[in-house]
């Protein structure tokens, strides 16, 4: 019976030994990757059993304190005053554009301002009387608008549209040049505009395909040469588009929503003026100043376009527009270039929001030149 006893011992005893090794080997293979913010709750999770029990026995034996009524204290009236340290943010900060933001808007605008002014970025403002001998500004006309065209037909952007026309009235205050060459300097300035602006400029052949082969390919890139030549590779100008962006926008600052009238409007009045020689004589920044004063006044006509914002950021009195602003009028309501219909038709259409139909009053209050 001894022996038997002891042999029972070693049994249990042995089986609880291999018990205990198959749970500490159950436990090694059920551990689990963890993320260092869940360290300390499996920490806890693998605290003593006995450690467990205690806890529990102290929460038990603890009694919920009774809760005491505080009276309410009285309610004392203060005036906090805050002293607002932040700077104000100016119409630069919050504009869209990140080309025109905070500190250093300022100092782009007055470099633009600059480069506009010089003379080797603008036309002679009469250079059909004093160069040319075979153009006239109607033949002009028919050019641009034709261009208008072949932008469309190419999907290019309007800066390309912009440029292109730049180039051709610098050229022609330097060149004289005939009626029959006259398309072949618009597709040669288109190509060179393409590539300075778009990412797929359209080939030389396209070029030659749009005129329906009146010149040849090595026309088009003789005059490509002699219009870089002549402009001294100087192609980078600003234009009325340039700054139509930033007018624009702060113009949007006097609606509550960004008013897409506004946008398309001035973009119609804008390409309108490139039809025009008589807006060669402008400054583009003020031309561009001047479209946002005509579609403010087209939209609400009852309403002054003008305001001190416009005024200092585009550095230009309501005075100082009027010449440009009752031309562009007349364009506006078909006074004059009534017979080129491009630029017309294209902003009849639903995706420009139709602002070629837009009403107009027939005459702008001469009082809307005053300072606002």
């Amino acid at each position: 019976m001894a022996e038997f006893g002891s042999c029972v011992r070693i049994t249990r005893a042995s089986s609880k030994r291999v018990a205990a090794s198959a749970m500490s080997d159950d436990q090694s293979t059920n551990k689990k990757r963890v993320v260092l913010g869940e360290l300390p709750n499996i920490q806890n999770a693998t605290g003593s059993a006995a450690q467990k029990r205690k806890a529990t026995s102290q929460i038990t034996k603890c009694k919920p304190k009774k809760r005491t009524k505080i009276a309410a204290a009285p309610m004392i009236k203060t005036t906090v005053v805050v002293e607002d340290n932040d700077p104000k943010l100016t119409v630069d900060d919050i504009l869209d554009d990140p080309e025109m933001k905070g500190p250093y808007s300022s100092d782009i605008y007055a470099y633009l301002r600059k480069m506009e002014a010089e003379p080797i970025r603008r036309p002679i403002p009469n250079y059909l009387e004093k160069i040319q001998t075979d153009i006239s500004a109607n033949m002009r006309g028919v050019l641009v608008d034709w261009m208008v065209e072949v932008a469309e037909e190419y999907k290019l952007g309007s800066d390309t549209l912009y440029l292109s026309i730049s180039y051709i009235d610098r050229f022609l205050s330097m060149n004289i040049i005939n009626r029959q060459r006259l398309q072949l300097l618009g597709v040669s300035s288109m190509l060179i505009a393409s590539k300075y602006e778009e990412i797929t400029p359209p080939h030389v052949e396209d070029f030659c395909y749009i005129t329906d082969n009146t010149y040849r390919r090595d026309e088009v890139v003789k005059m490509e040469a002699d219009i870089l030549k002549s402009l001294n590779f100087e192609m980078g100008n600003p234009t009325a588009k340039t700054f139509l962006r930033r007018f624009t926008n702060i113009a949007q600052e006097d609606f509550k929503i960004p008013n897409l009238h506004l946008e398309f409007l001035g973009h119609y009045l804008a390409e309108l003026s490139l039809l025009d020689y008589n807006f060669v004589k402008f400054l583009p920044s003020l031309i561009a100043a001047s479209v946002v004063f005509l579609a403010k006044f087209i939209i609400r006509p009852k309403q002054h376009p003008w305001g001190p914002n416009l005024q200092q950021y585009t550095g230009y009195r309501p005075a100082d527009l009027r010449p440009c602003v009752l031309l562009l009028h007349d364009l506006y309501m078909a006074r004059r270039g009534g017979s080129l219909i491009a630029v017309r038709e294209k902003y009849k259409q639903q995706r420009f929001k139709s602002v070629a139909m837009m009403p107009s009053p027939p005459e702008i209050p001469f009082a809307y030149f005053e300072e606002a």
